[in-house]
């Protein structure tokens, strides 16, 4: 088996590989031999067929065997001879021409890991800002739950449907007059304005009383979900049994018991963690976009084009789908062609502040344990149904890169922290406005021009029946993309039983 380097330049290298004909008959011999014992034919005893019959019997399995074993070890052997740190996987090409009998020509190509030079994690300067999470901070948290914690009162029988009320009706549908399936209910509740139904629904619905009668008049969306209604025109006839109005919720022991808790004491202190570990976070994320850009003046370096177009690939991924959620997509869409390759130089300079944190960790002996990774993993095989978390762990032991790439964010997360300790840090306490502010003002990768805002809501899809949707984002633009090198501050999240009350 020989190799001959026929590419070398910058990070790029590539090889031709001679596996001998000589090297593949053996490996199937060998392989035979294996087998043989297990092989069953009629007319022989149990593991006395002759190995010529079981070659002839499994020669097109054998000899692929045989072939991709011969090539994965020597495209590795040339890796581990030349001394090769690959940083994509190689991509192998078999000669057209190879025929059974023949030496097997293969040529294959990749992109090595650059070398770093000598990494300067010395006289790093960080500022901690830090808010306390204590009166204001709590009072301004509880305020934000009571305030997006709706409640409802039964409205006098005079009173008219707004929006923002909810209206509980009785409903039947009719498509030419004939009722359809699943078109009709009892006591549904209904918040006007909420785009919970099909367009024109929950308008019809304004001003209405308890006890009223009404039909109103829709035309099911084209892309519905059941087809047999998408597209045609329909009437719903409705009894309104009730009208409610929203009353405003106050942080008191009501609200506490509305989420599982027994006072409001106890929704302070469940509260003040939440805040803490917030403010925790935006500390946290302020500290890390110093320490890359610290990280990134220092170092320059070349880094492998691949990785850069696939993390310019995701970036732009993102970009795509945050344009299709526009009130224009094709004007996103030009913004963003505009903006190309100053998305592509955040790409660049994410692949190489890996690198550098990579090669940093290494150099210094920090780990992700075995004992971390198992949680890992049964942490993502979560998200997979019971019956498939078994192959998910038999795919990541059996992939390597799949494995690393579930690492890193733990480890880079590891590499930080070590940095945080090497780092000269002064403290100083702020308020949380001045701590989002400044955290808006750390300088990026390139000047972020703000992307057009995103100002329509999400499709309403369901009628009357509710469909949930997720909510629209607003467009992200290149300083949030780039923003995302830093770890994200951790979401303003209710009390812990919130989810259940609903």
């Amino acid at each position: 088996m020989q190799a001959q380097e026929t590419q070398n330049e910058g990070l790029k290298r590539a090889y031709r590989l001679t596996v001998t004909v000589a090297d593949i008959e053996s490996r199937i011999d060998a392989e035979v031999q294996k087998i043989a014992p297990q092989v069953r034919m009629p007319g022989f005893r149990p593991g006395k067929v002759p190995a010529n019959l079981v070659k002839k019997m499994h020669k097109d399995a054998l000899l692929q065997e045989a072939l991709n074993t011969s090539i994965q070890e020597g495209v590795q052997k040339t890796i581990t001879d030349n001394k090769l740190r690959p940083a994509t996987q190689p991509h192998v090409h078999l000669d057209h021409d190879y025929a059974p009998g023949k030496d097997a020509v293969v040529d294959f190509h990749f992109e090595i890991l650059p070398s770093i030079p000598e990494v300067k994690i010395e006289g790093l300067s960080l500022e901690r800002l830090t808010v306390e999470a204590e009166g204001a901070e709590i009072d301004a948290a509880l305020g934000r739950l009571a305030s997006g914690h709706k409640n409802f009162e039964t409205a006098a029988k005079s009173y008219k449907a707004a929006t923002g009320d909810v209206v509980v009706i009785d409903f039947e549908g009719k498509v030419d007059g004939v009722p359809f399936d699943g078109g009709k209910g009892e006591g549904m509740s209904v918040e006007l304005g909420s785009g919970q139904l099909i367009p024109g629904f929950e308008d019809q619905l304004v001003g209405v009383k308890a006890n009223d009668s009404k039909v109103i008049n829709v035309t099911f969306p084209e892309n519905y979900g059941a087809k047999e209604l998408a597209g045609k025109a329909a009437t719903f006839d409705i009894v309104v049994g009730e009208v409610k109005k929203p009353v405003e919720s106050k942080a008191d022991d009501s609200l506490a018991q509305a989420f599982g808790l027994e006072s409001l004491d106890k929704l302070k202190e469940l509260m003040k963690v939440q805040v803490e570990q917030e403010l925790n976070g935006l500390t946290r994320t302020y500290m890390k976009r110093q320490l890359l850009d610290q990280l990134a003046a220092d170092h320059d370096f070349e880094v492998p084009p691949s990785m850069v177009e696939a993390e310019f690939e995701q970036i732009w991924a993102q970009l795509e789908q945050e344009a299709d959620r526009e009130d224009d997509p094709e004007a996103a869409r030009k913004e963003m062609e505009a903006e190309r390759e100053d998305y592509r130089d955040i790409a660049v300079r994410r692949v190489r502040l890996g690198l550098l944190l990579s090669e940093i960790g290494q150099a210094n002996g920090v780990e992700v344990s075995q004992q971390e990774m198992n949680m890992l993993v049964t942490q993502a095989a979560q998200q997979y149904r019971q019956e498939d978390r078994q192959r998910f762990v038999q795919y990541l032991q059996e992939n390597p890169m799949a494995a690393a790439q579930l690492r890193a964010p733990l480890f880079e997360d590891k590499v930080v922290d070590f940095l945080f300790d090497k780092a000269s840090v002064t403290e100083k306490t702020v308020t949380r406005a001045e701590l989002e502010a400044a955290i808006e003002a750390e300088p990026e990768a390139k000047p972020a021009k703000k992307a057009p805002a995103k100002k329509a809501a999400a499709k309403k899809e369901a009628a009357p029946a509710k469909e949930e949707k997720p909510a629209a984002k607003k467009a992200a633009t290149k300083k949030e993309v780039a923003k995302d090198e830093g770890e994200k501050p951790a979401k303003k999240a209710p009390a812990k039983k919130a989810a259940a009350k609903k």
